[in-house]
């Protein structure tokens, strides 16, 4: 016979997410995530499985709390730089994003599933909802960077965020696993991404031109280029 729903405790509305992140940490500390349920996640928070799934859309998505709160300012930190108008000013704007966002996180908030993983036995649950997180910003910096790109190279864009991104939760990765001698995050995501940046950076500042030389051989199918873009530059200017 299946539990019975919890009786409301009269909780503040408020205060409901933050008392199912933190039954959902003690729970995953004490039983694993494996072993712990969203009845009994909210049975500790004292509300019911409808007010979970106010806040929730699963069990996973409570291990991404602080990562999700920084990543939502993302979009925001890339509409600052809205006027950038090229590719280099793009590589710029997407550099100081990921370091505004980056710098919520100091030496005391590291998100604790990625510090206690090996305790709730998250490893395999990080591993396979880090993914859709991950290419969600994919999908937000690529279109960024290609609409200031002047061109329709979407493997150039697409391959800079991948970079990128992956550069910085690299960085992210490092740092938590740092201990109390840690820091902020923003230096550790600074120097993670500055190599990646910069040689994007430095393609597009060379001119377009040899990049394109570079490509000329390439399939426009992968480079997403049109036939009348890829006209030979070889022997002479366009």
């Amino acid at each position: 016979m299946p539990d019975p729903e919890p009786k409301r405790a009269g909780r503040p509305r408020g205060s409901s997410r933050a008392m199912l992140e933190e039954a959902s940490a003690e729970l995953f500390l004490e039983q694993t995530y494996a072993g712990t349920t969203i009845l009994q996640i909210t049975r500790r928070a004292g509300v019911s499985r409808a007010t979970f799934f106010n806040y929730f859309t699963a069990k996973s998505d409570l291990l991404w709390v602080d990562v999700d709160a920084g990543l939502a300012t993302l979009p925001a930190a890339l509409d600052q730089s809205a006027a950038a108008a090229g590719p280099a000013e793009a590589v710029d704007a997407v550099e100081r994003a990921l370091l505004q966002v980056s710098a919520a996180f100091g030496p005391g908030q590291v998100p604790w599933a990625l510090t206690q993983y090996e305790l709730m036995g998250t490893t395999g649950e990080l591993e396979a909802s880090a993914l859709s997180r991950f290419m969600a910003q994919v999908t937000l910096v690529t279109r960024f960077v290609g609409a200031r790109g002047g061109t329709t190279d979407q493997l150039s864009s697409r391959a800079f965020a991948m970079a990128v991104l992956g550069a910085a939760a690299a960085a992210a990765g490092v740092w938590a696993r740092a201990g109390v001698t840690r820091g902020a995050l923003e230096p550790y995501v600074g120097a993670a991404i500055a190599p990646v940046c910069m040689g994007y950076r430095a393609l597009h500042t060379r001119g377009r031109t040899q990049g394109r030389i570079d490509r000329h051989d390439c399939d426009p199918a992968i480079t997403g280029e049109s036939s009348e873009e890829r006209q030979p530059l070889r022997g002479g200017s366009q």
